[in-house]
């Protein structure tokens, strides 16, 4: 987790997003876990492409096409990875942004103000590896941010979060 302070910023593609009045308390990226799929993908697809090309050793036309669905795949993978290194959720003092996207951007943004409850889970998988997912709900209302899967240190995002939606009343003015 990356806490920000006054004298940070966040990336420029985040940035951009923030109002004048803003200020930025925590941005993080999503988990490398949300990578999973698609290098098991291009590791199979690889194993697959090998195993293709030792047993059709006839023909090479077919074999340079498994290989060339090899590449497009790769390709594929490095689109996600790039994909990947430009997803971030900011909270500011004011609201929370996702921000997903590298060729069609997508801002979601949920006022702190209007968050009524929240939660996070973890999956088995997720435990072991480090990641969880919240949930947000707002008054009966549907919202562009609902599910934030694949967060880093959900415990303690999900604490510092909660202490900005329901910050405690009951604390006197001498404390």
């Amino acid at each position: 987790m990356r806490l920000v302070t006054p004298g940070d910023s966040a990336p420029a593609s985040v940035n951009r997003y923030l109002l004048p009045h803003e200020t930025q308390v925590i941005t993080v990226r999503r988990h490398p876990a949300v990578l999973m799929k698609p290098v098991l993908l291009v590791l199979g697809g690889l194993i697959l492409a090998g195993f293709l090309s030792n047993t059709i050793t006839s023909n090479t036309s077919v074999v340079s096409w498994i290989w060339w669905g090899w590449l497009a795949l790769l390709a594929w993978f490095v689109y996600q990875v790039a994909n990947w290194s430009v997803d971030y959720f900011v909270i500011t003092n004011q609201r929370m942004l996702l921000t997903t996207g590298l060729i069609t951007r997508k801002v979601a943004m949920m006022p702190l103000t209007k968050v009524t409850d929240m939660s996070f889970q973890r999956s088995v998988l997720g435990r072991l590896l480090g990641y969880g997912t919240f949930v947000l709900e707002s008054a009966g209302q549907d919202q562009a941010l609902r599910i934030v899967d694949f967060l880093p240190y959900p415990e303690q995002l999900y604490l510092e979060v909660c202490e900005m939606i329901f910050p405690n009343k009951n604390k006197s003015s001498d404390d």
